[in-house]
């Protein structure tokens, strides 16, 4: 069978060539564009170009080249910025994994660019919508007019970017941030910069960071996605952005202006203020959704082997919760991911990436393996070994929870800290053991292999959750807005709203507030691990008790600067000087009480109060609220006189007699006096009631 069309199969001054199977997408040169696109199971694709404002098809191109698997041509004549699709004919037998439907315009899964937006409509998907028969009908409505135009992009002249600031694991500090949250309502950001990537590059946004000690920004999703259609109908959007289905260009709602240029050069200035770029991606599920979601490219290209089927076929395996689940296991489509992350570093600049619900990524048919092909193909892969690699270690799936069981060099988001960190400072009875678990990196999690203690990416709050502000004022979240009843988001959040729900007058509440979140912030900044702040957190941002605030792309997620909390900001800013300047607060081996040779003393001594160690019924002792450690350097690390002795305090105020293993100490930290200046400390101390103190050796000058 050979397609029919009335369109013409070539334009005039344009003419054919075999062309060839690599690299894949659309590449032009000084002559043509090359096309190359892989199907294991089309019958035959066509190339579709479009008219300059994608309204009109002008020809389809049969794609007769076919190397293995991908389909390849070679227009003559062609230059960048044509506009192009395709249109895969085959079998459409969705129970047996086959939904091909040339009636649908499909995306270049390679696409460096989109023109246009998606229009949903009933059109793009490949069944008829109210049939009896379900998605097993079939639907011959051109889909062309909703979906964005795939774009033609030439590279070649792109000046290369300079290496990034190449900043360890160990003295990194991350940022969690959401490019139009953190910028819309920036009163010095001129207009037309809110919400895009000039604007988060925009100096007064940079000058904060720096203030703040950052030496990571890590992006919600910057890759291209869709708005889900059941959101649209509610006057939402997918804020958040977890709805991929351009893995190689940036989102295009948060440019400026026209083309690529942006993204690159708000990397570049990050780079220039030292501060790397970080993206959180999305590899573990597309935007076309479940069986009744649309055909925009995947689907319709070769559904069978992109994504991971159940039912003989016809349904999807869902360990992302979203719809699908990409098949990493067929060499392509672990070859679209690789090329994708390799692309982001080669031509963007990025250094690092953040797996959204990185368990899918290591699934094999076994179940997950840490030794699974995703990550061998990164571990010898000589562009991505060399940048930051986090996941997010769980994901829905059958033994989705999988922290602590990545293999190096990728870091884990800490739950574990997270919860243990909330619920010790809420005073929940018996937690001194958990804190003192998460003080020393999660060791028992993540201490084998030769992971080193920054694998544990320790945080209290992201994106997804109560903000710090709304921690310390809300017992239950407050999700109406999102339109689904107050059912999504997570129920137990470990908060309290220490004597109000929501914001007050009330001054004594608002300042165990204030208090409360600088001793979260504090313990923070002194654990082991990698600390990773959320933006916004540090000048007291609110979502108004919102813990799942995906669909509000509105004044709810945007930061507001107006009401920037600047005492708290400074105190971060505080924490950090610290952090960095203090070896001790930065290592890469684990802690576990071994003797120092130069001194014969433990890398870390565990005290109470009064300077004994705890007896080993203490740990869980509901009692026992003040717990103090003494951290020196590794005892396998680097030689280092750095020791710090910090206390932890949920209980009342109490004496405190500081350890004799240094002539004196100097106070550095004390969370109840948040300006406090270094001091000297000795007899008579005591530690204050809900506080953090910190204290270094006075002879080796005990300031941060």
């Amino acid at each position: 069978m050979t397609p029919r069309s009335n369109l013409p199969g070539i334009l005039p001054g344009l003419s054919l060539a075999p062309g060839r199977p690599f690299p894949l997408g659309a590449t032009p040169d000084e002559g043509g564009v090359n096309f190359a696109v892989f199907s294991a199971n089309a019958h035959f694709i066509e190339l579709c170009l479009f008219t300059e404002d994608g309204r009109r098809e002008t020809a389809r191109i049969l794609m007769t080249e076919r190397d293995g698997d991908i389909w390849h041509i070679r227009v003559e004549g062609m230059k960048a910025g044509q506009l192009y699709g395709f249109r895969a004919h085959g079998p459409y037998e969705p129970e047996a994994g086959h939904r091909f439907n040339p009636h649908k315009l499909l995306l270049d899964p390679y696409a460096k660019s989109w023109d246009g937006r998606l229009k949903w409509s009933d059109a793009l998907m490949g069944y008829k919508i109210g049939s009896a028969r379900g998605d097993l009908s079939y639907d011959t409505r051109d889909s062309a007019f909703a979906v964005p135009k795939s774009v033609v992009v030439d590279e070649r002249a792109l000046p290369p970017l300079p290496p990034g600031p190449g900043t360890p694991m160990a003295e990194s500090l991350i940022y969690e941030a959401h490019v139009k949250g953190l910028t819309m309502r920036h009163p010095v950001i001129p207009q037309q910069l809110r919400g895009r990537y000039a604007g988060l590059s925009h100096p007064a946004v940079i000058d904060h960071l720096v203030k703040l000690g950052v030496t990571a920004v890590e992006l919600l999703p910057v890759q291209g996605f869709f708005d889900d259609r059941f959101l649209v109908a509610k006057g939402l959007t997918n804020y958040w952005g977890y709805n991929t289905m351009g893995f190689f260009l940036p989102e295009p709602r948060y440019s400026a202006r026209p083309g690529r240029g942006e993204f690159r050069e708000m990397v570049w200035r990050l780079h220039q203020a030292g501060i790397e770029v970080i993206l959180d991606v999305v590899y573990n599920h597309t935007g076309e959704g479940d069986e009744l979601g649309p055909t925009l490219s995947f689907r319709g290209l070769d559904n069978a082997s992109y994504y991971r089927l159940a039912g003989g076929g016809r349904h999807y395996m869902n360990d992302s919760g979203t719809g699908n689940s990409l098949n990493l296991t067929h060499p392509m489509v672990l070859r679209m991911v690789m090329d994708s992350l390799r692309h982001w570093v080669t031509h963007f600049g990025v250094d690092g990436f953040r797996f959204d619900l990185a368990t899918s990524m290591g699934r094999e048919v076994h179940g997950f393996d840490s030794g699974a092909g995703f990550f061998d193909a990164l571990r010898q892969d000589p562009v991505l070994a060399r940048v930051k690699l986090i996941a997010e270690p769980w994901d829905i799936g059958p033994g989705g929870y999988q922290m602590g069981g990545f293999p190096h060099p990728f870091a884990e988001w800490n739950d574990k800290f997270r919860d243990g960190v909330r619920r010790y400072w809420r005073g929940d009875a018996g937690m001194t053991a958990e804190l003192g678990r998460r003080l020393l990196g999660s060791a028992e999690n993540f201490d084998h292999h030769g992971r080193p203690a920054t694998a544990s990416l320790n945080f209290v709050t992201a994106h997804d959750g109560f903000t710090l502000q709304d921690l310390v004022s809300y017992t239950v979240k407050r999700n109406l807005a999102n339109g689904e009843d107050n059912r999504d988001g997570h129920s137990e959040n470990h908060s309290d709203n220490l004597g109000h729900e929501g914001a007050t007058e009330d001054a004594r509440i608002n300042a165990a507030r204030a208090l409360r979140k600088r001793n979260i912030l504090a313990t923070l900044m002194l654990a082991q691990g990698t600390p990773m702040i959320l933006a916004g957190d540090e000048i007291g941002h609110s979502q108004g008790g919102n813990n799942n605030a995906y669909a509000q792309d509105n004044e709810v997620t945007w930061i507001d600067w107006a009401k920037a909390d600047a005492a708290l900001a400074a105190f971060v800013a505080k924490l950090a000087a610290i952090r960095a300047g203090h070896p001790v607060l930065c290592q890469r081996h684990f802690l576990h009480a071994r003797k120092r040779h130069n001194e014969g003393l433990p890398d870390v001594i565990w005290r109470r109060a009064d300077g004994q160690p705890p007896e080993a019924f203490e740990w869980h002792d509901p009692a026992f609220r003040c717990l103090c450690v003494e951290l020196r350097m590794a005892a396998q690390g680097p030689e280092a006189d750095d020791v710090i002795f910090a206390v932890f305090n949920t209980g009342p105020e109490q004496a405190l007699t500081l350890p004799g293993t240094v002539p004196a100490w100097s106070l550095i930290l004390d969370t109840t006096r948040p300006d406090l200046v270094p001091q000297p400390a000795g007899a008579g101390q005591t530690v204050p009631a809900n506080a953090v103190l910190v204290f270094t050796a006075a002879a080796l000058g005990g300031q941060p």
